[in-house]
């Protein structure tokens, strides 16, 4: 079945992409979930119509993103931690912790899926992450893990 899709899918395609995939992909996935709309010639020129207004609209979002990345950017997070040998602190900081701490500097928007850290922070010392805020825009903190 080929389909229009309405959102970038990672490994399938990006918005406005005239896509062939399984039938039961999607009827079951694709269209139900309003990511993808069945290409029929209907369907194209209503497309084709709207396409216009939703590239608009995901331009906003896009700027929008970039405008957070720009006051995310100088934004320097400390966590005090108890600390033992080599450095090492009881626990560790998570992309948990750091959704709190921003949560706290006012970016409610944000959520701990949106934090790029591979693995808990379980050392002293300075890190940067990455925060994905859009599929086209990420940007860089700070974060300073300290002894208590």
């Amino acid at each position: 079945m080929r389909v229009i899709l309405k959102e970038n899918v990672p490994s399938l395609g990006s918005f406005g992409d005239i896509v062939k995939v399984a039938d039961g992909y999607a009827r079951n996935y694709l269209i139900p979930r309003n990511i993808a709309i069945e290409a029929t010639k209907s369907n194209l020129r209503q497309f084709e119509a709207e396409r216009v207004s939703w590239d608009k609209k995901a331009q906003n979002i896009k700027e929008q993103a970039e405008k957070l990345a720009q006051e995310l950017e100088p934004l320097e997070l400390n966590f005090p931690r108890k600390a033992g040998e080599e450095e090492k602190i009881f626990g560790s900081v998570t992309s948990i912790d750091i959704e709190e701490e921003l949560k706290k500097k006012g970016f409610n928007q944000l959520d701990k899926r949106d934090i790029l850290l591979d693995e808990p922070i379980k050392k002293l010392g300075v890190y940067t992450v990455g925060i994905k805020l859009h599929p086209e825009v990420t940007t860089n903190i700070k974060v300073w893990v300290v002894k208590e």
